[in-house]
């Protein structure tokens, strides 16, 4: 649902919108949802964004059917079970980078994207996370995939500029996701670990999806002095004091 809310903002104010997901059912129900509403297009492409020949697939339909790419947002990800590093293998890592950090890599990369957006002089959006600067409790190897992420734009947005293509992260904090709402939900008490998850924000509630949206519309249409920069979707939770103490006997996220 964060990336059908990504396709709606776009839809919504006109842009010919392709998007992408391994699930063929659910994604045909998005295009067809966001075409009803207009007064842009969606189009949907099945693809499993940890097979190059995929990643390839989705920007030659897209050309060929759209003839240009102006904006390039990279989304896909997972976040697996909080658990402390031992516990993750070697090859859970790669799975989880090839997952998380290399998908974006390869939609960028010249042989994909780039020469597209050189033409247009368009822009990349890629979706980094919060932790990467403050980290997270049991979360070594996804906090490394999101760190991996803006440090990448960074350098992607030096290289490119010549190109005039603007090169940008958004770092999401807490937004109310049905994969948030199911983590709650997974723990004794679930209206506690939701009202504790609203008051990590200085503004003391749940970024929404639509915010989210906005977000990256800016980044994608209006945003045209900003390149190589992250911006914080967080409500504030990276400021002010709070009890971090992890030796107090407070019970660590994957207990």
């Amino acid at each position: 649902s964060f990336k059908k809310v990504k396709v709606f903002g776009q839809v919504k104010n006109g842009a010919k919108v392709v998007f992408c997901s391994r699930g063929e059912k659910e994604g045909k129900e998005v295009e067809s949802e966001m075409n009803s509403l207009g007064p842009g297009e969606a189009y949907f492409v099945q693809c499993d964004v940890t097979k190059e020949s995929d990643i390839k697939n989705v920007i030659d339909q897209t050309v060929n059917r759209y003839g240009r790419i102006d904006c390039l947002i990279n989304n896909a990800g997972q976040h697996p079970a909080h658990m402390p590093i031992d516990d993750f293998s070697a090859e859970d890592f790669r799975k989880l980078l090839n997952t998380n950090v290399v998908n974006y890599f390869l939609f960028s990369k010249t042989k994909f994207a780039l020469p597209h957006l050189r033409k247009t002089e368009g822009n990349i959006i890629n979706d980094s996370s919060l932790v990467a600067q403050i980290g997270q409790q049991g979360a070594v190897t996804y906090v490394a995939t999101k760190g991996a992420i803006t440090a990448m734009t960074k350098a992607l947005a030096i290289d490119e500029a010549k190109y005039n293509v603007r090169v940008n992260s958004v770092s999401p904090g807490n937004v109310w996701t049905p994969m948030w709402e199911a983590g709650a939900n997974s723990f004794s008490d679930p209206e506690a670990a939701k009202k504790a998850g609203a008051d990590a924000q200085l503004i003391g509630r749940y970024g929404t999806l639509e915010e989210s949206g906005l977000a990256f519309l800016y980044l994608a249409a209006d945003a045209t002095f900003c390149t190589g920069i992250d911006l914080n979707l967080s409500g504030g939770a990276e400021l002010n004091y709070a009890n971090k103490n992890q030796k107090g006997g407070k019970k660590s996220t994957y207990d």
